[in-house]
């Protein structure tokens, strides 16, 4: 299969993926039970896109690719879809091929983790391997400087083990954003051999993991809140900040994700009391 195919395959299973996730009712039209497909037609969606049925269907099947801007921008409207969405539909658009770049922690990466000592922090690759980590974020997420509690891939961890969902009282929440930030990686870098791995073998063991693929989500890592669970302080809610660290110029590369409380808090107070009992050190695996 050359280059062109597989993006055309990929752009098609998107689309098709999306087509389906968007209610008739949304754009105006009559839904119900008569309906007999999920979500909207083909011919309803290049209406709405203001393109041909038989160019959409060409588009969907994987015949057509390298659509131009102005059919993406018309098909993202359509759908619906968000910023992630829309970056996610013009990379696959672009036929790019290759594993994903190596990146490595940098002395000076390593150092920032370190100097948080009192807001947990880890980092992650395109496949989220946890790369490195501080001693809180190690103490946070499960015990991930003890290889032995944990896979330290944060979507194996999430989806084939059952602790990850006393780490994560949101676990679904925390399972949909980790499908679809693969997704975001297997559109940038569809040849990587470590990344096809990964989501064959997650499709294969987890029904969960096969339910969010199929949505067609993708998400790109930001900031917000999010709750998670330590045995000795239980609940805490923390807000939380990603940052980037490019390998090569034009790849993301790393990711650093930041957790925080604020000054005086209830989740500051127990975070202080983790640090006296967190182990490890940041390290690269």
């Amino acid at each position: 299969m050359n280059g062109v195919d597989h993006a055309g395959r990929a752009l098609g299973g998107f689309l098709r993926a999306r087509r389906e996730q968007v209610p008739p009712e949304r754009v105006g039209l009559a839904g119900g039970r008569r309906r007999r497909v999920r979500g909207l037609r083909r011919e309803e969606l290049a209406q709405l896109a203001g393109i041909s049925v038989d160019y959409y269907v060409r588009l969907e099947q994987g015949r057509a690719t390298q659509p131009s801007a102005e059919v993406l921008d018309a098909l993202a409207r359509a759908l619906g879809l968000d910023a992630a969405g829309r970056q996610h539909l013009r990379t696959l658009a672009t036929a790019r091929r290759g594993p994903a770049p190596k990146t490595q922690v940098s002395p000076l990466l390593r150092r920032v983790l370190d100097d948080l000592t009192r807001s947990p922090a880890f980092v992650t690759n395109e496949r989220l391997d946890v790369v490195a980590w501080n001693r809180l974020g190690a103490e946070l997420l499960g015990g991930l400087g003890d290889p032995g509690r944990r896979d330290r891939n944060q979507a194996r961890f999430l989806f084939l083990d059952p602790a990850s969902r006393e780490v994560f009282p949101e676990w679904p929440d925390r399972a949909r954003e980790a499908a679809g930030q693969l997704r975001v990686s297997a559109g940038r870098y569809p040849d990587d051999p470590d990344l096809v791995a990964l989501i064959t073998d997650l499709s294969a063991w987890s029904m969960d993991f096969r339910r969010f693929w199929a949505t067609g989500g993708v998400v790109m890592c930001g900031a917000g809140r999010k709750r998670l669970r330590h045995p000795a302080t239980g609940p805490l809610t923390l807000d939380y900040e990603t940052f980037q660290a490019p390998a090569t110029p034009g790849e993301s590369g790393l990711v650093m994700h930041v957790f925080s409380a604020p000054e005086g808090s209830r989740e500051a107070a127990a975070l202080a009391r983790l640090i006296t009992t967190s182990s490890g050190v940041a390290l690269e695996t």
